[in-house]
């Protein structure tokens, strides 16, 4: 798994809300908008490039 570290725009460190927004926005109910206002992500390049985030080491790897 590979986790945006940065904002690639503005260079705020990201990845320290990564893991919570991923359980709560991509693999709960809850709506992205919402859990990004609450873990303080204000910014909309940040916000582009959490909700955009695309995990493709599975895809492109697939042999462990």
């Amino acid at each position: 798994m590979m986790v945006p570290v940065r904002c690639f725009t503005c260079g705020t460190v990201v990845g320290e809300h990564w893991e919570e927004f991923d359980e709560r926005a991509n693999e709960g109910d809850e709506d992205p908008e919402k859990v990004l206002d609450e873990l303080g992500v204000d910014r909309y390049c940040c916000r582009r490039m959490l909700v955009s985030h695309t995990d493709l080491v599975d895809v492109v790897s697939p042999y462990q």
